[in-house]
């Protein structure tokens, strides 16, 4: 079977994508962005299960984005141990075993095991994001850097479109009680309810991980390429790195304050949407239909790559992000400043403005890195931690003020993109 060992090497910086490689990786890039959002939908659902507060169900959150964390940077030595190729297998079976954990989760009713079972499913998460982000920017020429990332980060965005409207059908297809309602029951009644709600989470979660193993498999068996200037043992770089640690380097670290920021922001205004279109001065609507609106605000993030990938070949990536970072701070203000409909659509027209802000943070940070790239790489994946960070505050300020003006901490980290893209980004 082949390995990175025995594909073909090839140097960074070629002239044309390696079309059949890019397809082959898109595939995860897809897969962990279906399972990351479901999350989103584990909130309601968990807080309605445990009778939870904003601040405590906001733990799900946290827990997950804890091992980009902790994991990043082994991440990063992995890669460059066994190669990409290895270490984004291993990324999918270590998923696959955090899917299959929520089983004995469920049959247990147990929130920390929950949370445990997220943590395994988040650590194959980080693998896969240390080894696939910068492989992809190296599958073409540089100057495609930034584009080609969009284009596989959209077909991330398709899967976290696609996941809150499936998971409201598989997770939230019963109507939830409400506090009051879940503690005039008694006990028998309680357990049975809390059962049957544990239980949703079993099957969809079993059907997980066998496309998550079926995908490490085929992946295992495809010969995806060697880039020799950014993979172990693939070869001497031309050009000698630019600084002896990449902690050292001015635009990867601001770009790092960047993806915590960013991250926390997108992460936390996706976690708190069903909540907050449940308001009765917001929308009023129901958890399940309010899942599907959720939707809509990564549905925007898809449609926002798909066409900031073509932006990019024509405008400079810095100030495009700059903008869009400006505009996606003004839709937050206005959602919590005004009710309605418009805080609502306010606050799903974000989703079109997050689109290229990842994939572009992330190849601004890493641009020019060399043999660093993999160090690099691990540095701002372990910076995804804001989307730990960021719901957990955003869950205080709601139990404190109210979850409409929590909106206001988002507001804020949306102006810190505006100035990595404008003047922190230049090397």
């Amino acid at each position: 079977m082949p390995s990175t060992q025995a594909s073909t090497a090839v140097s960074a910086g070629l002239e044309r994508t390696n079309k059949p490689a890019m397809a082959m990786v898109t595939t995860l890039f897809f897969m962990w962005g279906f399972l990351t959002v479901l999350n989103d939908i584990l909130v309601p659902h968990f807080k309605s299960l445990f009778d939870l507060n904003y601040t405590r169900v906001m733990l799900i959150q946290f827990t997950f984005f804890m091992a980009y964390f902790v994991l990043s940077l082994p991440s990063g030595k992995l890669v460059a141990a066994i190669g990409y190729q290895r270490s984004m297998v291993v990324g999918l079976l270590t998923m696959a075993a955090g899917a299959l954990a929520f089983l004995p989760a469920a049959s247990l009713i147990s929130y920390e095991l929950f949370l445990a079972a997220l943590f395994v499913l988040a650590a194959g998460m980080t693998v896969l994001q240390v080894s696939s982000n910068p492989y992809v920017t190296v599958l073409g020429p540089p100057a495609g850097a930034s584009s080609r990332l969009n284009l596989a980060q959209a077909f991330n965005s398709l899967g976290t479109a696609i996941a809150p409207w499936l998971g409201g059908l598989l997770i939230l297809s019963s109507a939830p009680l409400s506090q009051e309602e879940l503690r005039s029951l008694p006990p028998e009644g309680l357990n049975a309810y809390r059962a049957a709600e544990a239980a949703s989470l079993k099957m969809p979660y079993l059907v997980f991980a066998g496309i998550l193993i079926l995908l490490a498999i085929a992946l295992w068996r495809f010969r995806l390429p060697v880039i020799k200037n950014i993979e172990a043992g693939g070869g001497e770089d031309a050009s000698p790195p630019i600084a002896s640690s990449a902690w050292r380097i001015r635009h990867l670290m601001l770009g790092a304050v960047g993806i915590f920021l960013y991250c926390g922001a997108e992460v936390s205004i996706g976690s708190f949407l069903v909540n907050f279109f449940s308001q009765p001065e917001i929308g009023g609507l129901t958890e399940q239909v309010a899942a599907r609106h959720v939707s809509y605000y990564w549905t925007g993030a898809m449609i926002g790559r798909f066409v900031g990938s073509a932006l990019l070949r024509r405008a400079p990536a810095g100030k495009l992000l700059g903008l869009y970072g400006l505009i996606a701070s003004g839709l937050v203000w206005l959602t919590v400043c005004t009710t309605g409909h418009t805080a609502m659509w306010a606050i799903i027209s974000v989703g079109l403005f997050n689109s290229i802000m990842f994939p572009t943070i992330f190849a601004l940070a890493i641009d020019g890195l060399g043999k660093l790239t993999s160090q690099g790489s691990g540095i701002l994946i372990m910076a995804i931690l804001g989307a730990a960070v960021i719901p957990l505050s955003q869950g205080a300020l709601a139990d404190s003020i109210g979850i409409h003006h929590s909106f206001a901490l988002p507001a804020v980290c949306y102006l810190y993109v505006v100035f990595y893209g404008f003047k922190g980004c230049r090397h």
